[in-house]
């Protein structure tokens, strides 16, 4: 099971910006998540509800894993582009993932074996 998320978002001056970035990216996105051992997901998304914003989203099987990635040619040009478009903020957090379930129970509803009972 994977252990390790990257969530973060990337802000730009135009939402015309943020569509480049995210055109620009998709290859490298492909490629990282194709190719680079130990990747799970990999998601460099226009977020609906904030017109200049994308989403980030990486899953890695290890820190290790993300620690290569970092020197990989992929991440290089990853960096290249969304520098060339402009990014004005920025946020990251990385976290290690000690415990895991399916967010829903077979009932349908909050998973009670992860949740405990949760009152609706």
């Amino acid at each position: 099971m994977p252990k390790v998320i990257v969530a973060a978002t990337l802000d730009f001056e135009t939402p015309e910006k943020r569509d480049e970035a995210v055109r620009l990216t998709t290859p490298v996105q492909l490629g990282t998540r194709n190719e680079e051992a130990g990747c799970h997901a990999y998601c460099f998304a226009a977020d609906p509800a904030a017109p200049n914003r994308i989403q980030v989203y990486e899953l890695w099987e290890d820190s290790a894993s993300l620690a290569a990635h970092f020197k990989h040619p992929y991440y290089a040009r990853m960096v290249e582009i969304l520098r060339s478009i402009g990014i004005v903020d920025t946020w990251n957090q990385v976290y290690e993932v000690a415990r895991h379930a399916p967010v829903y129970g077979p009932n349908g509803g909050a998973n009670p074996e992860f949740f405990g009972e949760v009152q609706t």
